[in-house]
């Protein structure tokens, strides 16, 4: 299993509780979710975004050796793997899409919701941000938790299960998808991650029955380190390929 100190939608001020292998101050990669007021997305669509875009930063060029982005993700990777969800309501979320950074967009499966579209950017210090970053909320935001992934169970390349005996909310879930999906893109054979490139990086998150999280046998485990809404390390992301 893999420890994941996520802080989901919890704010992150000046005494943000650190992991014991954590740096002096502790590094998150910024995950930024557009909000529709009128058209919102579903959570589900959100997850499978902030899942999306964070595998896709970590596939730029510039996270590679010599690219600008790689000595900040090294360095964040030697602490915490801590990721940190924010939203962006109309032009907040021109603001940060302004900055380095790679985006996705899942699209709405029908009319009465909107399009889920995350943002991503290279790992830093949880302090100071730039102002783009700063000024968008943390905690407070809810994502309608309806219906199931676009994605089919047949044509995913990976899929990302939730924990079925525990609620998270909709930054915390946003965060352990992405959490499962870096590690499947980091540990999973050259040939399988050439196939999910190939299909955009597409990531089908699902709740898992409790039968099936009780048979366990999956690549990748996360448990949360329980810094914020959960009571403790908590198992709650799974990820296959």
């Amino acid at each position: 299993m893999r420890e994941d100190p996520s802080e989901g939608l919890a704010e992150t001020g000046p005494d943000v509780r650190r992991h014991e292998r954590d740096h002096a101050v502790p590094w998150a990669l910024p995950i930024v979710v557009r909000r529709s007021k009128a058209h919102p997305a579903r959570e589900v669509d959100v997850c499978e975004a902030a899942a999306e875009v964070v595998v896709r930063l970590l596939d730029d060029p510039r996270s590679r050796p010599g690219g600008e982005w790689h000595e900040a993700l090294e360095h964040w990777r030697a602490g915490a793997i801590r990721k940190v969800v924010r939203r962006g309501d109309g032009q907040q979320f021109a603001d940060a899409r302004a900055l380095d950074c790679v985006g996705a967009l899942v699209p709405a499966p029908g009319e009465d919701r909107g399009p889920a579209e995350a943002l991503a950017f290279p790992p830093g210090p949880v302090r100071p941000l730039p102002r783009a970053l700063k000024k968008l909320q943390v905690g407070g935001t809810a994502f309608p938790a309806e219906g199931e992934s676009a994605v089919p169970a047949a044509e995913a390349v990976v899929t990302v299960e939730l924990t079925p005996h525990h609620a998270l909310t909709s930054g915390k879930a946003a965060a352990q998808c992405a959490h499962a999906a870096q590690l499947a893109y980091e540990q999973m054979p050259a040939a399988v991650r050439e196939r999910w490139r190939a299909a955009g990086f597409r990531v089908r998150v699902e709740r898992a029955s409790a039968e099936a999280w009780a048979a366990g046998g999956r690549s990748v485990s996360i448990t949360d380190a329980g810094f914020t809404e959960l009571d403790g390390p908590t198992e709650t992301t799974r990820a296959r390929w």
